[in-house]
């Protein structure tokens, strides 16, 4: 039998090797064939023709992704701090349950599991003006979710956002919870006998302990923050009025409903860019020393 069959270093290979046929048709390929045509005028069907950097100078010029930029923004920073902040305490909290912990982890992590269209469907019956809470206030005589909040403008993003965070945030609780069960129980024995408070062994003991998963979740948030798409398609097609419009529902528009393929692909571009300089940005501090 030939050596190179036998070799584990080859045997490894022939394993991976359908897996990265797939990641290379399915991943690689399109975003190698977007940088080429981000520099043309396609519109998925006819010729393609060579434009240059005009879709670039179009897009700094274009309002509508002004804002969707924006509404990213907005969006990253709702999501580095609300599920944040209540995930840290919700797995404080439950490192203290003995008993039927397991129950309360299936709760929180719940909403995660679901699909995005069964969240999504959830929470617009809930906030249904006449029946769900609207309704409901309504028949009490209290003026209040007379108007789905996805239908207007003041309200849509925000409304949009807490679906996402309300699905995200169990999700959140199960990586932190992981991480405090890392931590050496004697840091907080001996805190215990110098009589620190819950609060200071939150601060002083959990926080720098578990500071790796925290950076890795900031990450991830941060990431995860471009491309989102689902929850605002699926609640507000990025309307009204382009309120809650984000730059992947921006991309989705241009490439499939305008057929603007060569705009759209400076578009994801953009996005590609912006995901390496925040990669890119989190390495740096690795080499300097961080614990990221």
């Amino acid at each position: 039998m030939p050596k190179f069959l036998t070799n584990i270093n080859a045997i490894s290979w022939y394993f991976l090797m359908p897996v990265l046929f797939i990641h290379f048709f399915v991943i690689a390929f399109p975003s190698i064939l977007s940088l080429l045509l981000c520099l043309t005028d396609w519109n998925g069907f006819g010729k393609i023709n060579y434009v240059g950097l005009e879709n670039f100078e179009e897009l700094f010029r274009d309002r509508i992704f002004k804002k969707a930029v924006y509404h990213n923004f907005i969006w990253t920073i709702m999501f580095l701090t609300i599920p944040v902040i209540v995930a840290l305490i919700i797995a404080y909290l439950l490192t203290g349950i003995k008993r039927g912990q397991l129950f309360y982890r299936l709760v929180y992590f719940f909403p995660y599991i679901l699909a995005s269209i069964v969240n999504c469907l959830i929470w617009r019956y809930i906030f249904h003006p006449k029946h769900g809470l609207g309704g409901w206030f309504e028949n009490q005589g209290i003026d209040f979710l007379s108007k789905s909040p996805f239908a207007m403008k003041e309200t849509a993003l925000y409304a949009v956002a807490w679906v996402d965070m309300w699905h995200f945030w169990g999700f959140l609780v199960i990586i932190y919870l992981t991480g405090m069960y890392q931590v050496d129980e004697s840091l907080y024995e001996a805190a215990d006998i110098e009589g620190a408070t819950k609060f200071q062994k939150f601060r002083y003991i959990t926080i720098p302990m578990i500071r790796p998963i925290f950076i890795l979740s900031l990450i991830i948030i941060i990431i995860w923050s471009v491309p989102t798409f689902d929850y605002v398609y699926i609640l507000t097609m990025g309307g009204p009025a382009y309120s809650s419009e984000v730059v992947a529902n921006h991309l989705y528009s241009q490439a499939f409903q305008r057929m603007n393929v060569g705009y759209a692909s400076t578009i994801g571009v953009m996005m590609f860019f912006y995901v390496g300089i925040i990669v890119g940005f989190f390495a740096l501090l690795r080499r300097l020393g961080w614990e990221v």
